[in-house]
């Protein structure tokens, strides 16, 4: 039997809290997920830092990407079944890409891509297409079956439809994500009824998306507040953030200690290849968060004072204060406090931080936009698809419309405990105090 019609004698199942069981029939679902590569994702964390302020939030990218194949898995088996006719292999392309969409990703996610400017995207795609395991288990399906499911991540496959059902406003990825992070963090607002979505989601006439029937708009509406519930209260949490700050501030000072010729007492051979920005594909996936944890943990007995205090901050979550902060209007505070800073021998670079962030619960664009990006539309019942916000004014009234968020961050117990002189730290504490007062 050819290797793409290859069936498990018997079902395996994943017990799973979000979608109850996972599923696996096809035998190279199965072999995909035995690679080494795909169970390096046990080892990145799902959350990044969130875990910091949400004490539950240790699930990894592993058991995400399983679930995303699921959701997938009962799109095109169940729900599309009648109308979206998919031969075996570009049902399998799917199901491969759905499974894989974040093998690329780096120790703590989106945190670590910050500071050495890497693309999870890109990496996805190496992975696949590269020197792996992956590679080997996709091209028993034939030579161009690993770049058949790589153009589904890069979103350049002829079938729109598929790459919508895995990257789109509404589409895999998200629905688990939110119910599996709210699940894991234990907050409410992450859930919405995902059995109704997956009822009502219809592949697009035109073979370019995915489309929902009227009758499940307040189904959709729903997962939209869920995420920009999400975004607010859970992905964008300021102690998160902060804890973000202190892992992005630890490699930038590491890094450049290592530019200067420091003499680590433990050298980091894994962390090299990014500082010099030449990282062959073996030693990004031999790098995870297990790996920068280790060097966190002996850092902190390094010589460099500042390296060696980011790193106990980070692991025993001292984490870093806050305050609002707006870059037009509050440009004079800033200034004065990274000048007292400077006074006080407090480094600004490190210990004096800005973080952004922003997001965009639903973008209201329209077809052949520059984006690339599509609406999410409604199957009216004459037959008509209509953009979601024409017809829900709860999406109108939250689409198109960017939140952002800019944090200040420094070390306040630097300035209590004694550690700068008195004078200063009264003046520190003053100009924040009246900062604060001026926000609110």
């Amino acid at each position: 039997m050819p290797y793409l019609e290859l069936q498990l004698a018997e079902e395996k199942v994943f017990k799973d809290p979000v979608h109850g069981y996972v599923r696996v029939k096809d035998q190279m679902i199965w072999d995909l997920i035995d690679t080494k590569e795909f169970q390096r994702l046990r080892r990145i964390r799902q959350l990044g830092t969130t875990s910091l302020t949400f004490h539950g939030a240790e699930h990894s990218r592993f058991n995400h990407s399983l679930g995303v194949y699921e959701i997938v898995r009962q799109v095109l088996d169940k729900n599309f079944a009648q109308e979206f006719k998919l031969d075996k292999k570009e049902r399998l392309i799917a199901l491969c890409a759905a499974l894989l969409h974040d093998l690329g990703h780096g120790p703590f996610s989106h945190a670590f891509e910050k500071v050495f400017g890497t693309d999870h995207e890109d990496f996805t795609c190496e992975m696949i297409t590269g020197k792996t395991e992956i590679r080997d288990v996709l091209a028993r399906g034939g030579e161009d079956f690993p770049f058949k499911v790589a153009a589904i991540i890069k979103k350049n496959y002829p079938n729109q439809t598929l790459v919508k059902l895995i990257s789109s406003q509404l589409d895999a990825d998200r629905m688990d994500y939110l119910l599996r992070d709210a699940y894991y963090t234990g907050v409410s607002y992450g859930n919405f009824d995902i059995e109704r979505i997956l009822r009502v989601i219809r592949p697009s006439p035109d073979d370019n998306g995915v489309i929902i029937k009227y009758s499940g708009m307040h189904a959709v509406e729903d997962y939209l507040m869920s995420r920009y519930q999400m975004y607010q209260q859970v992905y964008f949490h300021p102690v998160s953030r902060s804890g973000e700050v202190l892992l992005w501030k630890i490699l930038e000072r590491a890094n450049r200690l290592y530019r200067a010729g420091y003499e680590f007492i433990s050298y980091p051979h894994e962390i090299i290849p990014f500082f010099n920005q030449e990282v062959t594909l073996s030693e990004y996936i031999c790098l995870d968060d297990t790996v920068l944890t280790y060097y966190f943990m002996v850092w902190q007995n390094e010589t460099d004072e500042i390296l060696n205090d980011l790193c106990r901050r980070f692991l025993n979550r001292r984490l870093l204060s806050y305050v609002n902060y707006h870059p037009s209007r509050d440009a004079e505070f800033y200034a004065r406090l990274k000048g007292l800073f400077e006074q006080a021998d407090i480094n600004p670079t490190y210990y004096l931080v800005i973080d952004s962030s922003s997001d965009l619960p639903y973008d209201l664009y329209q077809p052949g936009a520059s984006s690339g990006k599509m609406p999410i539309q409604l199957l009216m019942n004459s037959g008509e698809l209509k953009e979601l916000s024409t017809e829900s004014p709860i999406v109108e009234s939250i689409g198109g419309k960017i939140r952002t968020d800019i944090k200040l961050y420094y070390p306040l117990d630097f300035i209590e405990n004694g550690r700068i002189a008195p004078d200063i730290a009264e003046e520190i504490i003053k100009l924040i105090y009246q900062h604060e007062l001026k926000g609110k």
